[in-house]
């Protein structure tokens, strides 16, 4: 069983104990989606963001075969100092070969969801959620390329807090593919899906909420109706977003350059982030470590906003 092998922090078994809010926290972008020590940095302004929102952090990770539900400074350090190419990345279909693996593993959005839940957190925050690649789905050679984030938002009860989709997916078919699996996307504050670089798609958003209560009142009843995840989307703060069309082109011309390239499968989305971080004289990563931390003190008022319901019911 999943418990198991589950080690969750005494400040975060001891909030859940007493019925208090608390916030996942993935821990790929400490080692995988940030150099040092700008990591973490974004993983200590994350952690604060919750706990400035009245919730508590509690990072995910993999460390000798357990899954870690809350890592302190030591922990932190430890994982964003790693050696390259030493720290494994856990999804769900990778997770026991983690686990197996032994030292540490980073979890993304599946996997991240799968402690949490097992935990009984509800609530996880992250900065964009994997999809539908363009071309994967109706193009001149379909793939399937398709991330276990839409899966597992689909299988687990969890509030999931993001930006959006990331820019370099097909929007329209990863919306599709949510809604086919029932998961409600709702956007927090404006009618339009975010763009993750950009506040806006250019696309309606399925769902939308004007604030953080309206969410939490969803949410509540999806959760205890046992239908799978929830998807809140939040625009990145408006001064450290990209201008639409900045956004658009650069990752038009990134992706251009990968099929070139001939670039595919997991290594796709790596090399694209890095092509758009040169292309946007480094504009893309402000952004991303902006709408990181905004999206955690989010997610810690949402956990909050959930845990005063539970006393009010």
């Amino acid at each position: 069983m999943i418990g198991d092998r589950l080690v969750v922090a005494p400040e975060v078994a001891a909030a859940l104990a007493a019925r208090r809010p608390v916030v996942a926290l993935e821990s790929t972008l400490i080692s995988h989606g940030l150099p040092y020590p700008q990591n973490l940095e974004v993983a200590r302004a994350s952690e604060a963001a919750v706990r400035e929102s009245g919730a508590v952090p509690a990072t995910v990770a993999i460390r000798d075969g357990r899954l870690l539900a809350g890592l302190d400074e030591t922990a932190l350090k430890a994982l964003a100092t790693a050696p390259a190419g030493s720290v494994r990345k856990a999804a769900r279909p990778s997770l026991a070969v983690a686990l197996a693996a032994g030292g540490w593993a980073a979890t993304t959005v599946s996997a991240t969801m799968i402690a949490a839940h097992a935990a009984g957190i509800r609530v996880f925050a992250t900065g964009g959620i994997g999809g539908v690649h363009r071309g994967a789905i109706g193009g001149p050679a379909p793939t399937l390329d398709i991330s276990s984030d839409l899966e597992e938002l689909g299988r687990t009860p969890l509030v999931v807090v993001c930006a959006g989709p990331k820019s370099i997916l097909d929007i329209p078919a990863t919306l599709e593919y949510l809604e086919t699996s029932g998961v409600p996307v709702v956007t927090i504050g404006q009618a339009e899906l975010p763009g993750f670089y950009s506040r806006s798609s250019g696309l309606p958003s399925p769902l939308t909420s004007p604030n953080v209560a309206g969410l939490a009142a969803i949410a509540r009843i999806h959760l205890e109706l046992g239908l799978g995840g929830v998807l809140a989307c939040v625009p990145v703060p408006e001064s450290e977003a990209l201008p639409a069309d900045v956004a658009r082109d650069a990752i038009e011309r990134a992706i251009r350059e990968a099929e070139a390239a001939g670039i595919h499968g997991p290594a796709t989305t790596p090399w694209l982030l890095a092509r758009i971080a040169e292309l946007t004289a480094g504009a893309s990563i402000r952004m991303n470590t902006a709408l990181i931390v905004n999206d955690a003190r989010v997610a810690g008022e949402l956990a909050v906003a959930l845990s005063i319901g539970d006393v009010e019911g």
